[in-house]
């Protein structure tokens, strides 16, 4: 295999393994705004404290996937609270009104990550050392975990959707909360339930996350850009066209990086497809265009 060639293959499975990130955390976005048409700028946030949690309980001798257990919890538990008690008090504010709260909380849940676990950096382990899952020529370890585990949950969110009652009264409420009120769901269960499964999500990816940069309060950040990148650029309506765009935003950076802008801009690839999106095609890729009249 010629070495060019092979190089560009090692870029493309890097840029899947970061693609499923940004898939997981895209895929978390899209829950939330199918139920409130709004994007959850706090979702890094959150996931950046559920990654905390893991690393504290860890600290305590915890095994790791009993961290992850109770982590996934706790952080069902404060979104949903979030939801509840914060936001639905805002359900019938403008939009500015409600994305100057989203923007606010972000900035509350970041000093508050900061304050309580602190600013220095820490090394979380990975869930998959090599004894665990074997690696490959084009992935490690870790890499193939995280993304066998992505897949994983976007399978079981579609399951959720797809044939369970709390799925059916989901998609319910996204397409029309107040006839699914009228019909007897309660609207305001949905919601919080909403915003703890997409908690649970981002928390998913934040972990897989950690072992890569190092966990700090700003880890997910970056991570952030991209996965909304990929949410537009799949469909901020469509989960699973969200997480195809996860994929597509990770190897197109990778590929940026490596052969068009170097890796300090790569992040420029990721305002890049926003606004491409924006401007071309608002509904995204697998999105639906919607008209509204006035």
């Amino acid at each position: 295999m010629p070495a060019g060639f092979e190089t560009l293959l090692h870029q493309i499975a890097s840029g899947m393994a970061n693609g499923a990130i940004y898939a997981g955390l895209a895929l978390a976005l899209v829950i939330v705004y199918r139920a409130t048409h709004h994007v959850n700028f706090v979702q890094g946030e959150l996931a950046v404290f559920s990654t905390f949690i893991v690393w504290t309980l860890l600290q305590a001798q915890f095994p790791y996937w009993a961290a992850l257990a109770i982590s996934l919890v706790l952080s069902f538990v404060l979104a949903a609270l979030i939801e509840a008690f914060i936001l639905r008090s805002f359900a019938n504010a403008p939009a500015f009104t409600v994305v100057s709260v989203l923007i606010g909380l972000l900035i509350v849940q970041n000093s508050l990550n900061g304050a309580v676990f602190g600013y220095l950096t820490k090394q979380v382990p990975s869930p998959f050392p090599d004894t665990f899952i074997v690696s490959t020529k084009f992935f490690s370890s870790h890499q193939l975990g995280s993304l066998l585990t992505i897949l994983g949950v976007i399978v079981a969110v579609y399951l959720l959707l797809r044939f369970t009652k709390l799925g059916l009264a989901m998609r319910a409420v996204a397409d029309n909360p107040v006839s699914s009120s009228l019909s007897g769901i309660p609207v305001g269960l949905i919601l919080a339930a909403s915003w703890g499964i997409a908690a649970c999500v981002g928390a998913i990816a934040g972990v897989l996350t950690a072992p890569v940069v190092y966990l700090e309060p700003n880890m997910m950040m970056g991570v952030l850009v991209y996965a909304f990148a990929g949410a537009l650029l799949g469909g901020i309506d469509n989960p699973w066209g969200a997480a195809v765009g996860g994929f597509l935003v990770g190897i197109g950076e990778n590929l940026a990086g490596a052969y068009v802008v170097g890796t300090e801009l790569k992040l420029g690839f990721a305002m890049t497809v926003i606004v491409g999106v924006l401007l071309l095609k608002p509904a995204g890729l697998f999105g639906r265009a919607t008209i509204e009249r006035v």
